[in-house]
C-alpha cells in the first residue's frame, strides 16, 4: 500500500479543541493545498475503482467535500446524507446514539434502488457511530454498500472496526494513532 505521509503533514492538530485532552485534526489545511486535495482525491479514487460503485454517498457536513469531489472524478452521481429537516421532499431516515444524546440521518426517499453499489465517503472516522448509521440506513434502503472509504482514521477510537464488524470493507488513506 502507499505511504500518504504527505498528505498527513499537511493536516493541522489543534489541541485542546473542541475541550481539553482533543487532538482534534483539522482537515482544512489540506483543502487549502490544491495539490495535497488533488492528491487525497485521485488516491481515494485509486481505493474506489476496484469497488465498482455505482453512486458515492456523503455525510454531511464535511464528508460533502470529498464526496462532491471523489463523484466528479468518477464520473458518478452524490448522494448527500443530511441532518433533519435540510431535505425537501420525502425522506427516509434512521435514528441513531452519540456519546452525549442522539442524532438522525436522512436521504431521498428513492434515492438509491434496490441493490445499487453505494460508497460512503466522509473525511474522519473515530467511533464508527455517524458512519454506522449510514450503514443502516443504505441497507434499510436495500443498497448494497461495497464499502467506506475516509481521509483520516482515528483507529484507537475504533469506527474503522466497528464498520468491519458489520461486513463494510472500511480504508483510509491514513491513520492517526495513540493520539
Amino acid at each position: 500500500m502507499r505511504s500518504n505521509d504527505d498528505l498527513k503533514a499537511l493536516i493541522r492538530t489543534i489541541p485542546d479543541f473542541p475541550k481539553p485532552g482533543i487532538q482534534f485534526r483539522d482537515i482544512t489545511t489540506l483543502l487549502l493545498d490544491g495539490p495535497g486535495f488533488a492528491a487525497a482525491v485521485d488516491r481515494l479514487g485509486e481505493l474506489a475503482v476496484p469497488l465498482a460503485p455505482q453512486l458515492i454517498v456523503s455525510i454531511e457536513a464535511r464528508g460533502f467535500i470529498f464526496g462532491a469531489a471523489l463523484a466528479k472524478h468518477l464520473g458518478l452521481g452524490l448522494l448527500p446524507l443530511r441532518k433533519p429537516g435540510k431535505l425537501p421532499g420525502a425522506t427516509i431516515g434512521i435514528d441513531y446514539a452519540l456519546e452525549y444524546g442522539h442524532d438522525r440521518l436522512e436521504m431521498h426517499e428513492g434515492a438509491v434502488g434496490p441493490e445499487m453499489r453505494v460508497l460512503i465517503v466522509d473525511d474522519l472516522i473515530a467511533t464508527g457511530g455517524t458512519a454506522l448509521a449510514a450503514v443502516n440506513l443504505l441497507r434499510h434502503a436495500h443498497a448494497h454498500v461495497v464499502g467506506a472509504l475516509f481521509a483520516i482514521d482515528l483507529p484507537d477510537l475504533g469506527g474503522a472496526e466497528l464498520l468491519r464488524t458489520q461486513g463494510v470493507l472500511t480504508e483510509s488513506l491514513f491513520a492517526f494513532e495513540g493520539e
